[in-house]
């Protein structure tokens, strides 16, 4: 009956749900693609309103400090693939913008409503929500979560290590 009240985002923890959405471009992207990666997904309403743009702005500000983190960025609204071209190009964004049309996605990520909940969620090497937070967090922080995720080493198979040193 309160549908359209905000939820609260997804439990740090909890397995990211698989999607797959189209760029500005038109270049597919699936998450689970992506594994082994850190993945940053920025929620947002609007394409150059005041406030989205601030925040996208601030993480195209911090792109440097994605180096070395193996981290992607993704801006997520339903506004069409034109809409996002624009405002990538006037902004000169270095990360593709998401066009989540009917917002599935925004929905499996408790982001949807009559207009989408600003959100910020960073998906871990393994694909589990390392990072989830509404509003405007800044890029050092999620970023900072980021820096936490190290690869895991795969463990050594005992019975493959007889058979080579036999």
């Amino acid at each position: 009956m309160l549908s359209w009240l905000p939820r609260d985002p997804l439990p740090v923890g909890s397995k990211a749900p698989d999607f797959s959405l189209p760029t500005e471009s038109g270049k597919k992207v699936k998450l689970s693609a992506l594994r082994g990666k850190n993945v940053v997904l920025v929620f947002y309403p609007g394409d150059d309103t005041i406030i989205c743009r601030r925040q996208l702005c601030e993480f195209r500000d911090a792109w440097p400090d994605t180096h070395g983190l193996n981290v992607v960025v993704f801006g997520v609204n339903p506004q069409s693939a034109e809409s996002h071209r624009e405002f990538r190009e006037n902004h000169k964004f270095p990360f593709p913008l998401l066009v989540d049309a009917d917002q599935r996605v925004a929905g499996l990520y408790n982001s949807d409503g009559g207009m989408v909940n600003r959100t910020v969620y960073l998906i871990g090497l393994d694909g589990l929500i390392r990072y989830a937070r509404r509003g405007m967090p800044q890029p050092q922080e999620v970023l900072a979560a980021a820096a936490k995720q190290k690869p895991r080493a795969r463990k050594a198979d005992p019975s493959r290590a007889k058979a080579r040193s036999g």
